[in-house]
């Protein structure tokens, strides 16, 4: 029996931009098996404009804005599919074979939660012109902008944490899914156009959100007495990226640390640590990937199927 295999796609005020990718997804053959698009606290008429131009999308929509985390987790709950394709609203698959080639790909691999594709991408000029991604890569982190997962595994493994509200959930998860024997994969073969889009970003935002995220997920994951010298690292490492931004950055950076401080105590009313074997194994693997299956199996071991 073949696994269904849909797309996912949390949107917020882009309406243009989601217009493009979903008309770039039309193209695709086979047709995905369902669309399903979380329209966060859209005040652009999305939910409206959808219900009229793209009546076969199933649509969630949240009044007010929950964030995309919550809303992604929203999805995946939502969806009937055995795959589900995660895609930011201006991004979308080049290969119009995608849908058969992911199908195949966790058929032949049931060990595999997550297979991550390149990205053509308007952040990093280079990618454009990209003759290739070099090989196929056991990796510790994948990008919700053009990523499949298994439904089962995401599931089973707790999704992502909704108090992220946005940011560094895919290391995260990365992190549960290799501790628990399964695959986090970059498969170069497919690629993905992100046209990553100015509209409702912002970098010093988003890199508050990600160091405040990454010291919560060392909080609830990172075995003792290793937690300490980890926080320390990451708190670290994140203000040496402030300073390399400027004045202006420092001066903000200590928003973050009272906004992680608030969060402690939920971080810890949840926290699983992984044994400190496969963490360590897994912040390798974040510096460097690994090619071979032997390699993956001597730092994680396998897993029942």
């Amino acid at each position: 029996m073949n696994l269904r295999v849909g797309i996912c796609i949390t949107t917020h005020n882009r309406r243009d931009d989601l217009a493009r990718t979903l008309a770039a997804l039309a193209r695709l053959d086979p047709a995905p098996d369902e669309i399903l698009i979380a329209a966060d606290g859209c005040v652009d008429g999305t939910p409206e404009w959808l219900a009229t131009a793209h009546p076969e999308a199933r649509l969630i929509v949240h009044e007010i804005a929950r964030g995309s985390i919550p809303s992604r987790n929203a999805l995946a709950t939502a969806s009937n599919s055995d795959i589900f394709v995660s895609l930011d609203d201006d991004s979308y698959p080049l290969d119009t074979r995608f849908i058969s080639e992911v199908r195949g790909l966790f058929e032949d691999n049931p060990t595999l939660a997550v297979a991550s594709f390149p990205q053509r991408s308007d952040e990093f000029p280079d990618t454009l012109t990209a003759p290739d991604f070099g090989p196929p890569l056991f990796v510790g982190s994948f990008a919700n902008s053009g990523a499949a997962i298994r439904r089962t595994a995401f599931l089973a493994l707790g999704s992502y944490p909704d108090f992220f509200f946005h940011a560094y959930e895919e290391p995260d998860f990365a992190l549960r899914c290799v501790a628990a024997g399964w695959q986090v994969r970059q498969v170069p073969s497919l690629l993905v156009r992100h046209h990553f889009t100015a509209a409702q970003r912002n970098e010093r935002r988003t890199h508050q959100r990600h160091a405040r995220n990454e010291l919560w997920s060392v909080l609830m994951r990172c075995p003792l007495p290793q937690l300490f010298a980890v926080a320390a690292f990451r708190i670290i490492r994140q203000f040496g990226y402030a300073v390399s931004r400027g004045a202006s950055w420092v001066w903000q950076e200590p928003a973050w640390w009272f906004a992680a401080a608030r969060g402690v105590r939920k971080c810890l009313a949840v926290r699983a640590p992984i044994p400190w074997r496969q963490y360590v194994a897994w912040m390798r693997l974040q510096r460097r990937p690994l090619t071979s299956e032997a390699e993956w199996l001597r730092e994680f071991g396998g897993r029942a199927t």
